[in-house]
């Protein structure tokens, strides 16, 4: 086996420390008569230059935080970096990434590697070079109340958890019946959980540790269970990084059989069973050459995070492929290419359709009920069915929701059912309301005209509805248009359905122009059924205009 440093072969060394020395050695032959060239390797670039930028997170408590003093970085993540720095004769130099930036920032020469809390999975093999053996893993852990009673994914199916977007486990969430709440940035899911906001969390075991070890908060919140546990790599740009891989890979090496991140571990007070199992093995012989870098019996490989494709998922990319020949783009289509995703916007499709149809029986039945109470001749009958709906009308269509939510879960167990029952009543409420109020004002119109006498009767009644039919029908359509807000307090309709599915997939665009398209035929169909139900209703009207 060869190694090539900019050019230059050098012969392959059976130990990790002698192919380290030789590839240095060989890289530094090259300085400074290599400096200028712009196709040189990273290494050059980082032994010319006497510094490596190194991509940290800005606020990760014992992987990367600024010190007291604000003046550099401490943590694990940023200890390892230093150590790499050591052995290259170089200066580390921070450059501050985030979760969503990470990639990015290699592939547009931000940072020369990125050592930054980074779950090596297949998804990323094709964004950036991982560096293995790895130097650190974790698992993604749900967090909850300390009383529940929590333990497998039987015991949350169906509720709501709150995690990041663009988390790696987020597919794995989904395909276990889980509804998401996303937040852009890790630290607010333990404010969330302290103010109430999120019952359960799920994010990666090495971030919560430090705000569970939070008395205030540990002592309220436990761990109830892991899974998908995912080991960290160092990573560097997908091209022109040949070089400094290979070195990157032989420090890890050797790092791993001294012990030396096992004990930047201890140090950081982090969990390190895994790092304590890699330094065994990497002083096992077995792994103790250079050919154990290849081998899978030392390296670990990336974590799978393909979710698993539809049965059609071929023939969604031969169409895909026939429009990007035909149109030069293509949209993309991720609820139909894997299959927790499919089952999310089938699911949403059918909870869109019981949550239209379940608003619109509920606004009829309220505005009949609120029309009756209207139109009775008592005065206290009125005035507390007029005071109910003012309040109604008085509250935020957001607010309804959420209050309507919060007393169905405090009443009963959160369920998806329970969720949609609970907006299908906010939206029988408040459509409902406005609708009953047209026919009690109707009915004291037509008692005030002396046509029905003072008091009440079902003619009374009948005929108040026939004047506020077109009311009634215009807020029946109202409650049709206004189901998706329901998404936001988490009924499992479409639009819910579809957000879920692009944390873990992309399609933006694609995924929300069909919410659109959904919505518009649905309150289509709602419009043409109202009109037909008019003409039936009131053929007279239809007579006139003719």
């Amino acid at each position: 086996m060869q190694i090539w440093v900019w050019g230059i072969a050098t012969a392959s060394a059976e130990t990790p420390d002698e192919a380290l020395d030789e590839l240095l050695s060989a890289a530094r032959v090259q300085v400074p008569a290599a400096c200028d060239n712009p196709e040189a390797d990273r290494l050059i670039r980082i032994l010319c230059s006497g510094r490596i930028r190194v991509g940290v997170r800005g606020h990760y408590p014992f992987f990367s935080t600024r010190n007291a003093d604000q003046t550099d970085r401490v943590g694990y993540d940023t200890d390892v970096a230093r150590a790499i720095a050591r052995r290259l004769w170089v200066a580390p130099e921070w450059v501050h990434v985030r979760a969503a930036t990470r990639i990015s920032t290699l592939a547009e020469d931000g940072a020369d590697v990125v050592i930054a809390t980074m779950g090596h999975n297949t998804r990323r093999d094709g964004q950036a070079r991982f560096i293995r053996p790895h130097y650190y893993r974790s698992e993604t852990i749900v967090v909850g109340p300390g009383e529940a009673d929590i333990s497998t994914w039987e015991d949350i199916s169906g509720q709501r958890i709150c995690t990041t977007i663009g988390n790696y486990a987020n597919s794995n969430l989904v395909s276990q019946g889980l509804r998401l709440t996303l937040f852009r940035d890790a630290g607010r899911l333990p404010k969330a959980l302290d103010e109430q906001i999120c019952r359960l969390v799920a994010h990666d075991d090495s971030f919560l540790a430090s705000y569970l070890a939070d008395p205030a908060l540990g002592s309220r919140f436990e761990p109830k269970f892991g899974f998908d546990p995912v080991p960290w790599g160092m990573a560097v740009a997908q091209t022109g990084s040949d070089d400094l891989a290979r070195v990157l890979q032989l420090i890890s090496q050797i790092m791993h059989r001294d012990g030396e991140l096992l004990e930047l571990a201890r140090e950081n007070g982090i969990f390190n069973q895994f790092l304590k199992d890699q330094n065994e093995l990497w002083q096992s012989p077995i792994c103790a050459t250079t050919a154990a870098l290849a081998d899978p019996a030392c390296v670990l490989p990336a974590l799978d995070a393909t979710p698993p494709p539809t049965a059609f998922a071929d023939q969604v990319k031969l169409i895909q492929h026939r429009m990007e020949a035909l149109f030069g783009a293509a949209p993309a289509l991720p609820m139909l290419s894997s299959q927790p995703a499919f089952d999310l916007f089938i699911a949403g499709i059918v909870n869109s359709i019981v949550l239209v149809i379940g608003a619109l029986l509920a606004t009829l039945v309220i505005a009949l009920l609120v029309g009756l109470l209207a139109a009775l001749p008592n005065r206290l009958t009125r005035f507390l069915t007029w005071t109910v709906v003012s309040t109604i009308q008085s509250s935020p269509v957001i607010l309804t929701l959420v209050v309507a939510g919060a007393v169905a879960n405090a009443i009963f167990t959160y369920s998806p059912s329970v969720a949609l029952g609970s907006a299908i009543v906010a939206l029988g409420l408040m459509n409902g309301c406005n609708a009953g109020q047209a026919i009690g004002e109707a009915a004291n119109s037509l008692r005030q005209d002396g046509q029905h006498g003072r008091g009440f009767s079902l003619p009374l009644y009948r005929e108040a509805i026939g004047r506020s039919l077109t009311q009634i029908l215009s807020f029946l359509i109202n409650a049709a248009k206004g189901t998706p807000i329901a998404s936001f307090t988490g009924a499992p309709e479409l639009l819910s359905a579809l957000t879920d599915i692009t944390s873990f997939a992309a399609g933006r665009v694609t995924t929300y122009s069909l919410v659109l398209v959904f919505y518009i035929a649905v309150v289509f169909c709602v419009v043409w059924a109202c009109d037909a139900l008019r003409k039936r209703l009131d053929p007279q009207k239809q007579e006139n205009r003719a």
